[in-house]
């Protein structure tokens, strides 16, 4: 199934955004000033236990398509840089799983430094998607190191102390509570950067899905204590939920996603057909339509669905009538190999058995070469 699943493209172990590709050299924190990060006071992270402070200048002066001050970050917060690319493998990941069954999966491209190729031209719903999905990825990662110590210019959040109230009564704030709000803050010096050197309606749509993308998805944990765990005295403390959380609300929002035009003075938007509402602070919004996806069109950034695994029973997206365009789709009979029968042996063992499993997949076929020239 999974080799089925992108006969082109790769799904697994993807590449990273631009700006992003070196934090798979495993480097660690630079040798930089001392300093604070936007919007804070806390010192810069430890010296480099790799590359040092001119290792963390040459590799990001060399890293393609980063404006000035994306520089002067990664130079001065190389640490930080390294938890943002570990990050973006999830989010590429979450964005994957969440357009699995579509003719766009958000598939990655090897040798790209654009990661999606030429679909991101495109001011399209799946752009605006990919920019809010990948700026909540950038806060998520951030957010998660700091709570986890590996960063020394933040912890937890240094608010949650104290007494505080919720609707089942008071609660002492401890443990670890997340430090979303550094997270955000430098989520937006650095993803916004590039958009804000530039002024023109690309870039507004840009800022408004990155925003979009930062929203605090946190939830209150708690530990009880008193005679016989009766709650008489509770612990808590604030932790971000899930990724896939972040990655469901994003599909949602994908799906409402409103197209715009810009207005007269250049600072906004208005909806380009009047019979829908107006964008809200948390609305995806986009400008052009987007491609079928159905055919390879290098110009689009389409990478067609020839090859793709579908669903013969399924009338959903991943249905073989509408991955397949209408093409139709060949079945090949596969033999799998799984575990079964599986029995659990005292101690501590797993014993299973092996079966073979025959079953049809099915696999939409390429279009027509007279059909395919026509669509490209």
């Amino acid at each position: 199934h999974e080799q089925g699943l992108q006969q082109q493209a790769k799904l697994t172990s993807p590449p990273l955004p631009p700006g992003l590709h070196w934090c798979l050299c495993h480097t660690a924190a630079g040798m930089g000033p001392r300093g604070a990060p936007p919007g804070t006071s806390t010192p810069l992270p430890s010296p480099c236990r790799y590359i040092g402070a001119l290792g963390a200048r040459v590799i990001c002066d060399n890293i393609p398509g980063l404006v000035n001050k994306q520089r002067q970050l990664c130079q001065r917060y190389p640490d930080i840089m390294q938890s943002v690319g570990e990050g973006a493998k999830e989010w590429i990941r979450e964005c994957q799983y969440q357009f699995r069954h579509h003719r766009w999966n958000c598939s990655t491209l090897d040798r790209d430094h654009t990661v999606f190729g030429r679909v991101m031209l495109r001011s399209s719903r799946e752009a605006a998607f990919v920019y809010a999905i990948s700026s909540a990825g950038v806060v998520y990662a951030i957010t998660r190191a700091c709570s986890q110590g590996e960063l020394k210019a933040c912890g937890c959040d240094p608010l949650k102390r104290g007494r505080a109230k919720d609707e089942r009564g008071e609660f002492d704030w401890g443990g670890c509570s997340d430090n979303i709000n550094y997270g955000i803050r430098f989520a937006k010096a650095f993803v916004d950067a590039k958009e804000k050197k530039v002024k023109d309606a690309r870039a507004l749509m840009n800022l408004h899905n990155n925003r979009c993308g930062r929203m605090r998805f946190l939830k209150l944990e708690c530990k009880c204590h008193g005679v016989s765990g009766s709650c008489t005295l509770r612990t808590c403390w604030l932790a971000m939920s899930d990724f896939r959380k972040t990655g469901d609300y994003l599909r949602k929002k994908y799906n409402g996603a409103i197209q715009v035009i810009m207005n007269q003075d250049g600072t906004g938007f208005t909806v380009a057909n009047k019979n829908f509402r107006k964008p809200t602070k948390t609305d995806l919004v986009y400008f052009e339509n987007s491609p079928d996806y159905c055919v390879m069109d290098k110009s689009a950034g389409s990478l067609g669905t020839a090859g793709r695994v579908c669903n013969k029973v399924s009338r959903g997206t991943d249905g073989c009538e509408v991955m397949c365009c209408g093409r139709g789709y060949d079945t090949t009979r596969v033999t799998r190999v799984t575990k079964c029968e599986c029995k659990f042996h005292w101690c501590c063992a797993v014993r299973c058995k092996e079966c073979e499993d025959t079953v049809d997949v099915h696999t939409c076929k390429a279009p027509k070469r007279a059909e395919w020239l026509d669509q490209t």
